[in-house]
């Protein structure tokens, strides 16, 4: 066993003298829960359950992921078009808690690329939001200081991990399929496109008439648009001008017969999660059920209104309609017209008279069977005749027999 060692007091030390000393009063303090030492304590209490190991186990994760974004974006790799987008101040004010407002691939700096993001694209974008904006590299650097002596050296910034955590929900639905389809359905750039498509009224007051060039400028942009959330790939587009009669044709058929896997369960109503009373929970799950309901009907009958609109005011139509109306009237010319001079008159001479011949014969045969179904049924009726009256002579010689016997 190891022994503490001391050393000797010095011959002048003397005892202090507390015969004039006096214990203070009772006085209260504030305390403040703050610094490095505190905020560890949290971190360490909330996320790792007082495990010391799991703690430095995390940093140590979190230590490797940065170096490898930072050796990635050191190489140079190919972020296959992500590109670095700008950020505005509103953009970076965002609060986490509005998740279901967040436009998040303007978050990941996605903006141009949005539903046609791939997952590589998503991964790389992610990584260079993490190494910009991750809170450990700002509190380091942009930390705000404190004019109070107590709180010297604590950061005060408390939205530093804010935008963070809209890094991490982007990430998180845009990685996620299921997630994503519900986003894309109700994508922010998409409901502000759909709210300028142009509306049948609109045209009707103004009584407007599209050239061909206005025609495809508007409307061709719209079915582009519409077709992702078609169930069938690939989707007939509206073609151009010269597009042939079986394209238009397979255009109008596909586009009335839409269907969609387009949802609105992003726009649900969230259920609060710390209320007890299932009665609340059914009643926001049947009104959630009933509000995705009437949104997709009120789309497919959106869509059919577009296609009708194009419809109406489609060029090629009419140029079919009268190239069908051309071929009508030539098909029947030819046949009002003789071929070849006056041998059709002849042909059809002789097919008349060959005609009358055989109408003629079978009246013939008809008037000879009459004639011999009449003499039938003449010899049959004297038949009968000649049998009753041999009845009637045979009973009355009968009944004279009897009566002379009498």
């Amino acid at each position: 066993m190891a022994s503490i060692q001391t050393n000797v007091l010095p011959k002048s030390y003397t005892l202090p003298s507390v015969a004039n000393a006096s214990i203070a009063g009772p006085s209260s303090s504030r305390l403040l829960p703050v610094g490095p030492a505190y905020i560890s304590h949290l971190r360490l209490t909330i996320h790792h359950d007082h495990s010391f190991e799991a703690h430095d186990a995390h940093l140590e994760k979190e230590r490797q992921k940065l170096e490898e974004i930072q050796n990635s974006a050191a190489n140079g790799d190919d972020d296959l078009g992500v590109g670095d987008e700008p950020e505005s101040e509103e953009l970076l004010a965002l609060d986490p808690k509005e998740w279901k407002k967040h436009d998040y691939y303007a978050v990941l700096g996605l903006s141009h690329l949005r539903y046609k993001a791939n997952a590589e694209q998503i991964k790389i974008a992610h990584r260079k939001k993490v190494l910009k904006h991750h809170p450990d590299k700002k509190a380091s650097s942009t930390a705000p200081q404190s004019t109070s002596s107590l709180l010297t050296g604590v950061n005060l910034n408390t939205n530093d991990d804010a935008f963070f955590k809209c890094i991490a929900k982007a990430h998180e639905v845009l990685t996620n399929p299921e997630k994503r389809r519900q986003y894309d359905s109700v994508d922010h750039e998409l409901m502000d496109a759909q709210e300028d498509d142009p509306i049948p009224s609109t045209f009707a007051k103004a009584n407007k008439s599209l050239s061909d060039a206005e025609f495809f400028k508007i409307f061709t942009p719209i079915f582009e648009r519409e077709s992702r959330f078609s169930k069938k790939q690939p989707v007939p587009m509206l073609g151009d001008i010269n597009a042939s009669k079986e394209h238009v044709e397979g255009f109008y058929d596909s586009w009335y017969n839409f269907d969609s896997w387009r949802s609105f369960e992003w726009l649900d109503k969230e259920i609060n999660e710390g209320s007890d009373n299932r009665d609340d929970k059914r009643y926001t799950e049947k009104k959630n059920k009933s509000e995705r309901a009437r949104r997709k009907k009120e789309d497919i009958a959106r869509l059919r209104l577009l296609v009708d609109l194009t419809l109406s005011f489609d060029p090629r139509i009419k140029r079919i309609k009268q190239q069908e109306k051309e071929a009508r009237e030539a098909k029947k010319a030819a046949k009002s017209a003789p071929a070849s001079g006056a041998a059709t008159p002849q042909k059809s001479k002789a097919q008349e008279e060959e005609e009358k011949r055989k109408k003629e014969e079978e009246e013939k045969i008809a008037k000879a069977d009459a004639k011999k179904a009449k003499a039938a049924a003449a010899n049959a009726a004297k038949k009968a005749r000649r049998a009753a009256r041999t009845r009637f002579i045979t009973i009355a010689y009968a009944l004279s027999r009897e009566w002379k016997q009498i």
